[in-house]
C-alpha cells in the first residue's frame, strides 16, 4: 500500500439533499485545489441551475493568493455568483468573518460565515446534513 504524504486538501462531503454541496478544505490551499473545487462546482451546476454550499475550513494553513488571479478561478467565482444561492463558510481565521461582511452586498448569492465550533449552524443555514459514507 503506498501512502500519500500529500493527501488531497479538498474533500466533498455528501449531503442529505441533491442540490447542496458542502466541502472540507484542509491546510494550505493551493490553485490545484482551488481549480479542483470549482471544477466539482462546475459538475454541480450542469445537474442544478441553482445550489446552496458550505465550505468547511479545517487546519487553515494559507491561501496561494495567486490562485485567486488565475483564469481558471476567475471563471469559477463568476460561474458560482449565477448558480450559488446560499455559500456558508465555516472555520478559518477571524478575518475572513470580516472579508463576508465587506463583501456581502456586491453578490447575489446570501453569504454567511460561521465560526469552527457553528459547524452545526452553518448546515442548518444552508439547510443540509452531511450523510455518512461507508469508506
Amino acid at each position: 500500500m503506498i501512502l500519500n504524504d500529500d493527501p488531497p486538501h479538498v474533500r466533498r462531503i455528501e449531503t442529505d439533499r441533491e442540490d447542496a454541496y458542502a466541502f472540507e478544505l484542509v491546510g494550505h490551499i493551493t490553485a490545484a485545489d482551488m481549480e479542483n473545487l470549482y471544477g466539482l462546482l462546475e459538475g454541480a451546476y450542469e445537474v442544478h441551475d441553482k445550489i446552496d454550499v458550505l465550505v468547511i475550513l479545517r487546519g487553515y494553513e494559507g491561501f496561494d493568493w495567486q490562485a485567486a488571479f488565475k483564469e481558471q478561478t476567475m471563471i469559477g467565482k463568476t460561474h458560482a455568483l449565477q448558480h450559488i444561492r446560499k455559500y456558508a463558510f465555516a472555520g478559518g481565521p477571524g478575518w475572513m468573518s470580516a472579508m463576508a461582511s465587506l463583501f456581502r452586498p456586491f453578490f447575489s448569492m446570501e453569504m454567511k460565515h460561521f465560526d469552527a465550533d457553528e459547524i452545526d449552524q452553518a448546515w442548518a443555514w444552508i439547510g443540509a446534513r452531511p450523510i455518512e459514507t461507508a469508506t
